[in-house]
């Protein structure tokens, strides 16, 4: 039972849960809040400007207004959270981020799932002073460093050990695309094939090759594969009659000499697609799709940049279903919220002349100290178990929630890594419209969330994994006002 801030109760069932997610001694040092901000609240009046080119108001406050003004006028016309989200940040703080206006918003954005310890955690903050005091060079290629070999020690130590046994590991340009990238080109080499296997739905990043392999491309040059799930079931069924047939599609079109598709490079699978709109890989279905690809010598790829290091519940998203994939991408929460983007995969695909592939950033040492401590802190504290206790109670109250409201179609996710898309209760197509209205009613009442899902019509939730049962109630309180709220705007 979630206890909401407004007295509300929200049943979730099971046992209470601590409220903390580190030991008594790490906690003392730690800046995440037991007691949850209220909507709205003022904190300490800004002290002057935050660094330079940043305006102030009357009385030395800094104008939000002007900034954003100047954002608007000076930044491409592709920006997009600015839009939806018009904050601007001066202080951040674990789950929550105070605005330039002096509100407080609780961010269940956590940088698109990057911030796996939110915000300014200390020790991450630690790691990268750490690297700063000590003099090390900040740029250095791809040389060998004390803080590189620390943080492939550390990642190497938390991947599924049959890949750890036999990996290598290739750092990449600093964002997860430039991983995908990366990635697709390594199984091209190694199988001297161009095609490649991808699924409706998918989301691998904006570069050339990744949006080849998402599911919004434009013009096809991959096979697409349906991808299971339960409310838009592709052959109208669901369940696991669904994730059967999807398999049975997969595997039919790949041994039909007349099917059209000749053996791939490689097969490209989100463990739980994000911008698809928050729908897990079914565990028989993944593993179907290991024994597939294994048995016809195609390599998997496992794009894990959103799902890795405990956001599902488990370290990797692939671990639940037991797959050890040929080759994971990996960026996002490894960097401890700094650009970090890495490639690891089985030796024998290791083919690459020197210079094959590079990337000027891709010895970013900050990143690296923050992501060994990341990895490390998630590890030691078992922040994947607290994620999955945590995400199962928070979908038991959010589907309890959606019996009381028809415009909730499905709840849907896994660990923290939630998801609620809305619909027209009469018709059950997809309610983009509703769910922009939830986000703003959200954001009036200091909640940071995003959208997702085919139409946009998707409620998503990454919270960090350091959420407290506290911090919990208060997202779902804000959640449950906000829906119907909006239902009404609408209507």
């Amino acid at each position: 039972m979630f206890e909401t801030q407004s007295g509300r109760a929200i049943s979730a069932g099971g046992p209470t849960l601590v409220a903390v997610t580190e030991p008594a001694a790490a906690a003392a040092a730690t800046e995440i809040p037991t007691q949850v901000p209220p909507q709205g609240s003022r904190g300490p009046a800004p002290d002057g400007p935050d660094g330079p080119g940043v305006s102030e108001g009357p009385g030395g406050s800094v104008a939000p207004e002007s900034i954003l003004r100047r954002q608007a006028q000076r930044e491409s016309a592709a920006r997009t959270y600015a839009r939806s989200l018009p904050i601007v940040p001066v202080r951040a703080r674990g789950l929550t981020i105070e605005g330039a206006d002096g509100r407080r918003y609780l961010d269940c954005l956590s940088g698109a799932g990057t911030l796996a310890l939110g915000h300014n955690h200390p020790v991450v903050l630690e790691a990268i002073r750490g690297v700063l005091d000590s003099g090390a060079p900040l740029h250095v290629l791809d040389l060998a460093t004390p803080v590189k070999d620390a943080f492939t020690t550390e990642l190497f130590a938390n991947l599924p050990p049959a890949l750890a046994a036999d990996a290598r590991i290739q750092f990449c340009g600093p964002a997860g695309t430039d991983a995908v990238e990366a990635a697709l080109k390594l199984v091209r080499t190694a199988t001297g094939r161009p095609g490649l296997l991808a699924f409706t739905g998918a989301y691998h990043g904006m570069t050339a090759g990744a949006l080849d392999a998402s599911g919004g491309a434009p013009g096809v040059r991959v096979t697409r594969l349906p991808y299971p799930q339960d409310l838009r079931c592709p052959f109208g069924v669901g369940g696991p009659e669904g994730a059967e047939l999807s398999a049975r599609w997969t595997e039919n079109l790949l041994d039909d000499p007349k099917g059209g598709v000749p053996a791939p490079a490689g097969m490209i699978v989100e463990p739980v697609q994000g911008e698809g709109g928050v729908i897990p890989a079914p565990d028989g279905w993944l593993r179907r799709m290991r024994e597939i690809t294994a048995a016809r010598g195609i390599p998997l790829i496992a794009d894990e940049v959103q799902t890795g290091v405990g956001r599902t519940g488990a370290f990797w998203g692939v671990d639940h279903a037991g797959v050890v994939p040929d080759v994971m991408v990996l960026s996002k929460a490894i960097g401890g919220s700094l650009p970090l983007a890495v490639i690891v995969y089985r030796a024998g695909l290791d083919v690459w002349a020197p210079g094959a592939h590079a990337g000027t950033f891709r010895g970013n040492q900050l990143a690296m100290a923050a992501g060994t401590a990341t990895l490390a802190f998630v590890r030691e504290n078992r922040l994947a178990e607290r994620a999955a206790a945590l995400g199962e109670r928070m979908l038991a109250a959010l589907r309890g929630l959606a019996c009381a409201h028809p415009c909730i179609g499905e709840v849907r996710g896994r660990g923290l890594m939630i998801g609620i898309e809305l619909i027209d209760p009469d018709s059950g197509a997809a309610a983009p419209s509703l769910a922009a209205a939830v986000r703003q009613e959200c954001l009036d009442r200091g909640l940071i969330v995003e959208l997702g899902g085919r139409h946009g019509a998707v409620v998503r939730l990454l919270p960090p994994l350091t959420l407290t049962d506290e911090q919990a109630a208060a997202v779902l309180d804000r959640l449950a006002d906000s829906i119907p709220a909006a239902a009404r705007r609408t209507h």
